[in-house]
């Protein structure tokens, strides 16, 4: 798996969980004191968010950081 291909199901992991909550990205964004446009990056893949940000994300979805990451094995099979 490249980090591309990471990055994206990472991204789109945090986006269901936030729409799941129905919490809007800018809502989101602010919770974990980072910029609309950078979270914008991070859910479309096209950034690698650090630890420390994944774990701000995790915490304001009031999720664990490993619910986070916790793929679907469909998504990451093939990769």
């Amino acid at each position: 798996m490249t980090s591309l291909e990471l990055s994206k199901i990472l991204g789109d992991r945090i986006r269901k969980l936030r729409e799941e909550k129905n919490i809007s990205q800018q809502n989101l964004a602010e919770l974990c004191n980072v910029e609309k446009s950078n979270m914008a990056r991070i859910e479309a893949g096209r950034t690698n968010p650090t630890l420390h940000t994944m774990f701000k994300i995790s915490s304001s979805l009031k999720i664990t950081l490993a619910e986070l990451v916790d793929f679907d094995p469909k998504l990451i099979e093939g990769l």
